[in-house]
């Protein structure tokens, strides 16, 4: 198991290319599914969530080749319609492979999702959707065993207690893409994950109308195609290194990185007294004096604050002149990180689903463990400004939604490497 090292105080300089999106890679590769023609997916990011769809993919039967960042996903002798325990237990996406199985064979046998430990996570909303279009859905022994003669359309409402669900949405979409007759998806997620994916179907030759809205109405037709498709650039991932440039007082430029994708993070980031400039190519970021003034944040679906730049605002929150609060709407749980920020010297206090920060002069380097993806990152962006040696253990967390993250950071001036521990 690795670990990271990281030599805090320094500052950053250079060019960060920003990967492809994970969250967006997962659905469009489970949607490959749908067709028996080859698909050729490039800007593929090299992660450990993207590899175990692969391998998900590959017990379905698909003949899946990858070359660099493009993958070519062609239809094989299907040997089971299983996503078994072994690999759906490490992450949570995996789920979105039973709306595709569904509308393709009919049935699907998929074990209960695992992922990051963030509090929970209910998969209803997959199954609400995929039931309203007549499937017949049953939990036996730890997975979820899903048959449909035939899906029809429906008009179905996929609001949740936390509001609308990426995932939720995707799987009903594509299930929806086979159906027969008129779906009509309401209070669907409008992240621009979901408009991939839905770019995506519409190049196989799906009819679907109004992504990016909260209304998505989708036509099924008789078969898909394939189609080649390239994945957008990772927003949370160009978020963090944002967020990373205001941090250290430094000035980066995020190749690929779209400014209308992260609106919401810049707003929070400018009212610290960060910079971010769209021009060809990615955006320019830095910040504009010598001190970070503190801000208020709650997280909400898209274009809301998100959810996944919680922890990394903290850790910006935590250096601030003056006191931040975070409120966390999407997921109340998800304040793993605070115990460890602390050690590190914040003030964080939590009080239910709210939490507040009384930013500190400097932080401190310190043994740290990361408990989740993006709490990962949240350490990492504290041990940059802290001074001494941060070391992070369990960073097979950051290898699940980080690209190379510690090559990446070494090239514009970081003092970053990982060791066996």
């Amino acid at each position: 198991m690795d670990k990271l090292i990281i030599e805090g105080g320094g500052t950053l300089s250079g060019t960060v290319r920003i990967s492809g999106a994970k969250n967006a890679c997962l659905p469009v590769l489970a949607a490959t599914l749908l067709t028996n023609e080859r698909c050729r997916i490039s800007n593929v990011p090299d992660l450990k969530d993207v590899s175990t769809m692969v391998e998900i993919l590959a017990t379905f039967g698909r003949d899946v080749r990858q070359q660099g960042d493009t993958i070519e996903i062609a239809a094989g002798d299907i040997k089971s319609m299983t996503a078994v325990y072994e690999l759906v237990s490490t992450m949570r996406a995996s789920v979105v492979v039973l709306g595709p199985l569904l509308a393709k064979y009919g049935e699907a046998r998929v074990s209960f999702p695992g992922g990051c430990v963030i509090g929970p996570r209910p998969i209803d909303l997959h199954l609400k959707g995929l039931r309203a279009l007549g499937a017949d859905i049953r939990i036996k022994e730890g997975y979820i065993v899903a048959t449909a003669d035939k899906l029809r359309g429906s008009r179905i409402y996929l609001g949740g207690h936390f509001g609308s669900s990426v995932l939720a949405t995707a799987n009903t979409l594509m299930a929806a893409v086979l159906a027969e007759g008129e779906t009509v998806i309401e209070d669907a997620a409008c992240e621009p994950e979901v408009v991939d994916l839905a770019n995506f179907l519409t190049a196989m030759g799906a009819d679907v109308k109004g992504m990016g809205t909260p209304t998505i109405k989708v036509r099924g037709v008789q078969k898909l195609s394939g189609a080649e498709h390239s994945i957008i650039p990772d927003r949370i991932e160009a978020g963090t290194y944002m967020i990373a440039a205001v941090m250290t007082g430094s000035r980066l430029f995020l190749e690929n990185a779209r400014l209308e994708h992260n609106l919401a993070l810049i707003d929070k980031l400018q009212e610290c007294g960060g910079v971010a400039e769209e021009h060809p190519g990615g955006m320019d970021v830095y910040r504009s004096g010598d001190r970070i003034h503190a801000t208020d944040i709650t997280t909400l679906t898209y274009p809301g604050f998100p959810t996944d730049l919680q922890a990394q605002m903290m850790s910006l929150a935590s250096v601030c002149d003056g006191i931040s609060v975070v409120t966390e709407k999407i997921y109340p749980e998800r304040f793993i990180h605070i115990s460890e920020l602390n050690r590190m010297g914040a003030h964080i206090i939590l009080e239910g689903s709210t939490s507040i920060i009384k930013g500190v002069e400097k932080l401190s380097g310190a043994p740290v463990m990361a408990s989740d993806l993006r709490a990962s990152a949240a350490l990492v962006l504290a041990g940059l400004v802290a001074e001494g040696r941060t070391e992070i253990s369990r960073i097979y967390h950051l290898d699940r939604g980080y690209e190379r993250i510690e090559e990446k950071l070494s090239a514009v001036g970081a003092k970053v490497w990982r060791e066996s521990e």
